[in-house]
Formats: C-alpha cells, structure tokens, sequence
C-alpha cells in the first residue's frame, strides 16, 4: 500500500482556522498539498470576524516547511466563493481538492426559529458550499481532475431537535454533492459527503463529557483519503467520529405498484406495508438507476 501524499495538489479548504478545518490544512500540507486555508475569524454563530484565526494556520504550516496561503472571504456569498477559488488559482495556479467545512449554528426550536436564523445558516452551509464548489468545479474539468469533501451532519440525516435550519442545510449537501458526481464523473472529479462527529468550539458545548472521546483528528484520514488520487468512490456519505468510519446510505425499496387502473387510498393503506418496509432495496447511483428498477417493475 503506498503511502498518500499531495505532492503538486492544491487544497481549498473552507472554516480551516479551527477545529476541523485546521486539522484538514495541518495534514494535508504536511504530505506536501499546496494549501488555501480559508476562515472568516468569525464566531460560531457567524458573527465578527477577523484574520488571525487563518493566519495562525497558516504560520503553523509553513514553520513545519509546509505551503499555504490565507484567505479571509466569506463562503456566503459569490464573490466570496469565487474570491476563495481565485485566491488558489493567483497562487498556485489549479484547484484540485475542495474541503467545503465553514459551519455556523443558529439552534432554536421549530416554533421559534426566525427567517433570519434560517437563512444565515443555509447562506454559510449549503449556499457557500455551493458558491466555492461552483468556480472550483470549473477549474477541475479544465485539468480533468478533482476531488470534493462537503460536510454534513446527523442532525440532516437523522434530524435532532432544535436544529431545523442546521439539518435542512446538510442535507441540502448530500443533493449538491450527488450532482458533482454525476456531472464530474466523466473527468475524473469524485465528490463526496462526510457526517463528522467531533469536538470544536461549535459542538463541545452539546457534546458534554462524549466530547473527550470525539478529537477532531480522528475525522482527517477519511478526509485525506476521500481527497487523494487514490480514492475512486464517489457520490457517497460516511460517517465517522471517534475511530469509527461508517457509510451512510440512501436506500430504494422495491415497494409495492399496480401499474394499469386507478389507485385508491385504501389500496395504499392496504400494501403500505410492502410500501415502507426496506426490502430488497437498492443503492440508487443516479436518477436512471430508480427509472431502471420502474421499468423492471412494468415488465414484471
């Protein structure tokens, strides 16, 4: 097994001046990744802002003989995405590998959540993955190559409570990741979802004593993997947190279907049963893969 290095790799990575993202830049610019260490200096509610949080990464990066360079644009807007991209494409010349990690959290109740609340989240998680990845992905095709990490959640996976805003944001990352795949496929750009659980100044306070066990440098090597020539999997979800690494999937049943004549309610009430049980299910690819599995059922 050879060992993984980014030896001629540029790595964007977005929130990368704390916590996870810090960790990411730390270890990709030691296996040799030139690195675009991208951070707000903003709180974790997405206030303030400032620049020695990136610049302390990135001075700790090149006292360890590594390269980098800061970046202090905001992901939540185009110019801001397109800023961070350019900033890799001044210095280094290419964009190969897009960590989208820039988080805030804005938890209240469904009752209680405000328009503003929802929007601020879904403006730094799914709006700004999608404002960075956009420029990214362009200069991928360009070289035939990319790489893309974006980071969702359990609370959009699963839901947890109070955090609507939060959730509906990563989930909306696993449609966004999904679609770079199937539209990077034919070159060679793979993009991919992970769900960390890990201690930063975001989750510590939720995490209570569980978040001893959770260092955020448990998270990296799946990261650094996803991110490396030597990764071929994309369009999926992992799971990973405490030493532990887990594929999170999206499953389709074969379900129940009467294909000629009207249906009722009562007809559905009736199969319901084979309707929402998983069995034999599938691992849908791509859209054409659920149209496969209805056509089998016509014939069938």
């Amino acid at each position: 097994m050879s060992e993984i290095e980014f030896q001629n790799r540029v790595a964007v990575i977005t929130g990368a001046g704390g916590g996870l993202g810090r960790t990411y830049a730390l270890e990709f610019a030691k296996r040799g990744a030139q690195v675009v260490v991208n951070d707000l200096g903003g709180s974790s509610d997405g206030s303030g802002g400032g620049n020695s949080m990136a610049d302390q990464v990135v001075a700790e990066i090149e006292e360890a003989g590594g390269t980098a360079v800061a970046n202090y644009d905001s992901v939540s807007t185009p110019e801001g995405g397109e800023a961070i991209v350019q900033t890799a494409l001044d210095h280094f010349g290419q964009v190969d590998i897009v960590v989208n990690n820039a988080g805030i959290l804005r938890d209240k109740s469904f009752v209680k959540l405000t328009p503003q609340e929802l929007e601020i989240v879904i403006d730094v998680h799914l709006k700004g993955a999608f404002f960075v990845s956009q420029p990214a992905f362009r200069a991928m095709k360009e070289r035939n190559y990319g790489r893309f990490v974006h980071t969702a959640s359990a609370a959009g996976l699963f839901g947890n409570f109070g955090q609507t805003n939060y959730g509906a944001a990563k989930m909306g990352l696993v449609g966004l990741s999904n679609v770079l795949a199937v539209e990077g496929a034919k070159n060679n750009i793979k993009s991919n979802v992970i769900a960390p659980i890990a201690r930063t100044r975001m989750t510590e306070d939720l995490l209570g004593p569980l978040a001893e066990k959770l260092d955020p440098t448990n998270v990296t090597p799946l990261v650094v993997y996803l991110c490396s020539e030597a990764n071929e999997e994309t369009h999926a979800i992992y799971s990973v947190g405490g030493g532990r690494f887990a594929r999170v999937f999206i499953g389709l049943s074969p379900g129940w279907m009467k294909a000629e004549g009207a249906i009722s309610a009562e007809e559905v009430q009736a199969h319901f049963g084979e309707i929402h049980e998983p069995g034999e299910f599938i691992i849908p690819a791509n859209i054409g893969d659920e149209m496969g599995l209805m056509a089998k059922l016509f014939k069938g």
